[in-house]
């Protein structure tokens, strides 16, 4: 059996009750096969990134994982799926987006999965909330590169 893997995953939602879409999406990471969450931030909102639509609720958790890399990106999009994701476009607002942050130490650039994510650093919806679980993931730099983009705690 794979020794866990400690993977971040950040969470997001600006469609419907979007603070219900990610604190369900929170229990259903707990609830994936052989991972469990380690530790989940608060509850942010966030003005949209490149994107139209309301406000964002952003989070990030901490899991335990056995499952690979791919498999656990494929358990996440099953999540969104499950909760009405539809892509229409690159940036559309959603019922729920969850993206795989880290992996352990790995580095995969494959067509799937790129980890670290590759646009990590310049999202306060991801720094933030990410520094409130594992502040030695984050530097007060990648901090202060974010600080003109507005989020506030939301519960």
């Amino acid at each position: 059996m794979r020794e866990p893997v400690t993977a971040y995953i950040a969470l997001g939602a600006n469609l419907g009750d979007a603070p219900a879409a990610v604190k369900a999406a929170l229990q259903a990471l707990d609830a994936l096969p052989q991972t469990r969450v380690l530790a989940r931030s608060s509850l942010y909102r966030t003005a949209p990134v490149d994107a139209q639509g309301p406000d964002f609720i952003n989070a990030v958790a901490a899991v335990a994982t056995r499952l690979t890399a791919q498999a656990l990106l494929q358990s996440l999009q099953q999540l969104e799926l499950s909760a009405g994701r539809e892509r229409p476009s690159r940036n559309a607002p959603r019922t729920l987006d969850l993206d795989l942050l880290l992996f352990g130490a790995a580095h995969i650039d494959s067509p799937a999965l790129t980890v670290p994510h590759p646009r990590m650093a310049q999202r306060a919806f991801v720094l933030v909330p990410l520094a409130e679980i594992a502040p030695g993931l984050v530097s007060a730099q990648q901090l202060a590169a974010v600080a003109g983009q507005r989020i506030t705690r939301d519960g």
